[in-house]
């Protein structure tokens, strides 16, 4: 209940106007319906003279007996005065109460649809906010494909199974309460006999549907593992043609789905069970009422006319439709909240990354960065071991090192991707915890060895981050990152659209577009996380030279593996397994003959 609760809460307040709105033409439905049946028997009573005629009316008051009496006034009187015209008139009023039913019934749709569909964007756009807040932490643990699957086709799966079951959660219970009323005002004694069965279906269907959430559950999973597969593949089909790996991946993806298959048959049989079970079940409350209720009507044991039996069996029946949609709504909020489950891992992760309640503004530095007996773990190992690092307002550190050795971690601190456990990262003297995070992370540009590109035009791709930004403004970045000459060659210019992930550049245009992104952004300290360790020579200069550009007149973060493009940085860190072991300039630091000139030495004479 408490998963329905959580959803019932997209819907309400904000359409609340659409759901009483869909209830009340539900009730109306339900009214017209239930009225264009009970409208015949008694006439049939009347005209084939197995009832009295009633010849006097009563005082109009608020109760079934009285509506049923001058109902029955009405009808004596056209089925008197000429039969067949007035069996015509009821079955007009008949159609007309049908239609009546249909159209409101149309209408409740018809302002449902949007409740639906809203609920469920809702939905999905908390998700991706809570994907773009959470700290990069929760997705080392995650699988990719699974996370697209829980945004896409566990969403889809609470649709279909919650948020359409809620229409029939809202419909068929006011047609079961107005039936019941109906019926218990024939016969209270006749309808509490006539709900003996109840418990018995009410137990199997609990029992079905706990199943079906757990076997639910499974599925949802392994469909999340079957994404991740493909995501995998696309993102690796390079690697299997080259190692002509395309039957152990064919292999692997089959063995996944076929499991996936057994799985879905499992849970398809046992929803299909709802059919089957709800229909005996209403099939014998039908056979058990006619033999109890018609022997006692013709033994004469119970005080009903025959005509108001057969109006009790057909209203009795009205039930049995609602009755099984409900429990085939069970059984599908049961199969989706499995579904709830895994969004909640989502909507539900922790944000570990947070902004204090009177965080400070910032909008730039003065004096430095200093990062002080800094430690940092993924888990049990250290990652960094008690880093002190001071970054003066204009001046240029590289981070040398192998792979491993923490250099990336260090920088990745700096805009809070990760949050410290041991020391302080502090803004001339201000720790970053302190200040709002958005501006804070504004603060720093950063350029990756993988260019990070998205599937948009060259334009929309170099103005990320930026509101606003005017082309002229995007052309001048361009030309300061040497990108503007191979722009222009593109068939649309900078309008082009450059593909998943930038696949229709190369390498060295990818980065130089990178570059350009961080130059229309004008971050105060720029990020350069081995950014031409990828290229070729002639792809190299070209954005060494944007970098250099980049670079003027700038406080900047280097992380290099070819030593030849720090060697005027004005301080050089060599860091092994999370600690500085050599600090100084790119001659100090060959006079020291220690770590960073057997790399040196490795690089230019090996």
């Amino acid at each position: 209940m408490r998963k329905i609760a959580y959803i019932l809460s997209f819907v309400f307040p904000k359409y609340t106007r659409r759901a009483l709105t869909n209830f009340s033409f539900v009730l109306l439905s339900t009214v017209f319906g239930l009225g264009s049946f009970t409208m015949v028997i008694p006439f049939l009573g009347i005209l084939f003279k197995s009832t009295e005629p009633v010849t006097e009316m009563l005082p109009w008051e608020l109760n079934f007996d009285t509506l049923k009496h001058n109902l029955y006034y009405y009808l004596s009187e056209w089925s008197a005065s000429d039969p067949v015209k007035s069996l015509a008139y009821v079955s007009l009023l008949v159609i007309i109460l049908v239609f009546l039913k249909t159209a409101f019934l149309y209408l409740a749709k018809y302002h449902l649809a949007p409740l639906r569909t809203g609920v469920v964007r809702d939905i999905r756009n908390k998700i991706y906010q809570k994907i773009v807040r959470l700290p990069l932490g929760f997705f080392s643990h995650e699988r990719k494909g699974d996370i697209i699957s829980r945004t896409t086709a566990d969403v889809q799966e609470v649709e279909i199974s919650v948020i359409g079951s809620l229409a029939i959660i809202f419909k068929d219970p006011i047609s079961i309460l107005l039936s019941v009323g109906l019926l218990l005002s024939m016969s209270v004694k006749l309808t509490l006999v006539s709900f003996l069965v109840l418990p018995v279906a009410g137990y199997l269907i609990g029992v079905i549907g706990k199943s079906l959430r757990r076997k639910s559950a499974r599925a949802q999973n392994k469909l999340g593992e079957l994404l991740s597969i493909i995501e995998e593949t696309l993102g690796g089909i390079r690697i299997i043609h080259a190692f002509n790996a395309e039957k152990r991946a064919e292999s692997r993806f089959e063995a996944q789905n076929e499991h996936y298959t057994g799985l879905m048959n499992k849970l398809w049989r046992r929803r299909d069970l709802a059919v089957p079970v709800s229909e005996f079940l209403a099939t014998s409350a039908i056979v058990f009422i006619l033999v109890y209720g018609g022997t006692r009507v013709l033994t004469g044991s119970l005080d009903m006319p025959p005509e108001d039996f057969f109006a009790f069996i057909i209203v009795f029946s009205q039930i049995i439709q609602p009755a099984k949609d409900l429990s085939n709504a069970w059984y599908s909020i049961q199969k989706g909240m499995a579904s709830m489950d895994r969004i909640d891992k989502i909507l539900y992760a922790e944000e570990k990354i947070s902004e204090k309640e009177n965080a400070l503004p910032i909008k730039g530095f003065d004096k430095q960065i200093e990062w002080k007996d800094v430690s940092f773990s993924y888990g049990n190992d250290w990652v960094l071991k008690n880093i002190n690092l001071t970054l003066t307002k204009g001046k240029v550190i590289a981070l040398v090192g192998q792979s491993g050795s923490g250099k990336s971690t260090l920088v990745d601190l700096l805009p809070r991707f990760y949050d410290l456990e041991q020391g302080a990262i502090e803004i001339d003297g201000i720790d970053i915890r302190d200040y709002r995070l958005h501006e804070l992370r504004a603060l720093f540009g950063i350029v990756n060895q993988e260019s990070i590109l998205f599937n948009d035009s060259i334009a929309e791709n170099i103005a990320f981050g930026v509101e606003h930004a005017e082309r002229e403004e995007i052309i001048q970045a361009a030309k300061i990152a040497n990108a503007h000459e191979f722009i222009l060659e593109t068939p649309d210019g900078y309008d082009t659209n450059i593909g998943d992930r930038g696949g229709k550049l190369s390498g060295g245009q990818r980065q130089r577009l990178s570059i350009a992104r961080a130059v229309l952004a004008n971050p105060q300290v720029l990020i350069l996380d081995e950014a031409t360790s990828a290229l070729d020579s002639e792809s190299e200069r070209l954005v060494q030279s944007a970098l250099s550009r980049l670079m003027e007149n700038r406080t900047a973060i280097i992380i290099a593996h070819r030593l030849s493009t720090i060697v005027n940085a004005d301080e050089i860190c060599v860091l092994h397994e999370g600690e500085i072991i050599e600090r100084g300039t790119h001659d100090e630091l060959l006079q020291k003959n220690g770590a960073y000139k057997k790399l040196h030495d490795f690089q230019y004479f090996s």
